[in-house]
């Protein structure tokens, strides 16, 4: 059986779906869900986005969903937002 190959940032995985991208191992405390709220036109082809929902949020789901979201921001660009959701996911599992 082939082993599929899934694309990472710093050491920890990122899974699309839709617009929705998640950053982080589900089985940790915490994962960054990115939301790609808009685009500015096309490169080759693909979508750029503009503006991007970034928000931590807690695994634990015994939780209702509004207390599971650590912080939030929205940040203007793809690799802005994977930045500081880097960032602060690295420092909410520390301090887990």
């Amino acid at each position: 059986m082939a082993e599929t190959k899934m694309p990472m940032y710093k050491g920890k995985p990122l899974v699309r779906s839709g617009n929705t991208v998640y950053y982080g191992h589900p089985a940790e405390k915490y994962v960054a869900m990115l939301q790609i709220l808009g685009t500015s036109g096309e490169i080759a082809g693909v979508p750029i986005s503009d503006r991007v929902l970034v928000q931590i949020l807690s695994t634990d789901e015994s939780l209702p969903p509004m207390k599971r979201i650590i912080k939030k921001a929205e940040k203007k660009g793809i690799y802005q937002a994977l930045n500081i959701a880097s960032i602060w996911l690295e420092r909410s599992l520390k301090e887990a």
